[in-house]
């Protein structure tokens, strides 16, 4: 039986690079090439700007028990374990994003770009104000020469957050491409993040989306406390007008009646009193009531603390032009040196083949 020996191949280094310095001249060629192509690309592409808000429950430093727990929960957030009674947690706060509704009020925020130009609400600079890349400029003149297809028309009867049309649904995805809500699972802290192409309107924004989701938690941590004080207000209003009545009906007989001696006459007063009094306590009853429904709304409204507010920023997130362009010079080098040792790199395959 003949065993076959294996030859173990050991690369020159020395003969590689020579190999690659004997065709440096292509280098000349493909690296200024793709110098100048990478620029064309990345400068045609708009730049965009990035602005963060971070939100914490405020809390007091002193003690960390039922306080800070108490304070920690009027916010919705549970400091053992973060597990809360409410039906929506802070956990879901970054799903509003998916509903059409929340998406939408965004729709009527003013902006207004650094230089002045631009005043108008966010729909109309999504829809109006936005530099497009180079290339797709001649996509959206060939769509204008297509036959338009049948679009989709939103509601009739005025705007429905849940009835778009076309443009509208590819205005409300653009909100969603340019807002982030992240929530700190340790913590509970909150992160709105948002770009825009200007770095004033990416201020606006944030702190807008920021003012939207205050008012959001707000509405829904008081609604049943809202709509108890409701309640009570209704209730004790209609028991002070029963009781108002009551004691007018009360001095009118009373002062009708003042020189009668008749014991029935007399009965009626005293009924009219106690019908009076046993009113007048009900009211007090409610008005207690009502008051303390009112103390509840407060007591039930979260509080936000700004861990860090939104800043014009002063450099564009994206699109990193110098990296970019490094990176395709390096694709190029790279690319350059295989295709001078594609044969040496494929010379093994073949002879085995």
């Amino acid at each position: 039986m003949e065993e076959k020996k294996q030859q173990s191949q050991v690369i020159d280094l020395r003969e590689v690079v020579k190999k690659i310095w004997s065709k440096k001249k292509l280098f000349y060629k493909t690296l200024p090439i793709t110098f100048v192509v990478s620029c064309i690309f990345i400068l045609g592409v708009p730049r965009t700007y990035t602005s963060e808000i971070t939100l914490a429950p405020e809390m007091e430093s002193s003690g960390m028990g039922g306080t800070l727990g108490t304070l920690a929960s009027s916010f919705g957030i549970d400091m053992g374990n973060m597990q809360t009674s409410d039906a929506i947690t802070p956990y879901l706060y970054p799903d509003l994003m998916e509903d059409n509704g929340f998406v939408t009020k965004m729709f009527r925020i003013r902006v207004k770009d650094l230089e002045g130009e631009i005043d108008t609400d966010y729909y109309t600079y999504l829809k109006k104000y936005q530099k497009k890349t180079i290339w797709k400029y001649p996509i959206v003149w060939i769509k204008k020469l297509l036959p338009k297809k049948e679009t989709i028309k939103g509601s009739s009867n005025g705007f429905n957050p849940y009835h778009l049309s076309n443009t509208d649904d590819e205005v409300a995805e653009a909100v969603r491409n340019n807002i982030e809500i992240s929530i700190n699972k340790k913590n509970g802290i909150i992160t709105i993040a948002t770009k825009a192409q200007d770095r004033l309107i990416c201020k606006t924004l944030a702190d807008s989306v920021k003012q939207q989701l205050q008012e959001f938690i707000t509405d829904y941590r008081t609604n049943k406390a809202r709509t108890d004080y409701e309640y009570y207000k209704k209730l004790a209003a209609e028991a002070k007008s029963d009781y108002e009545k009551t004691r007018r009906k009360y001095g009118a007989t009373s002062d009708a009646d003042m020189d009668v001696t008749l014991k029935s006459v007399e009965l009626m007063i005293t009924d009219l009193e106690n019908d009076m009094q046993l009113k007048y306590n009900a009211y007090m009853t409610l008005n207690s009531q009502m008051l303390a429904a009112k103390a509840k709304v407060q007591e039930r409204t979260p509080a936000f603390t700004i861990m860090k507010g939104a800043a014009v920023p002063i450099k564009a997130s994206s699109p990193k032009r110098m990296l970019f362009v490094l990176g395709m010079l390096f694709l190029a080098f790279v690319g350059t040196i295989f295709y001078i040792l594609k044969d040496d790199i494929f010379a093994p395959f073949i002879k085995q083949s």
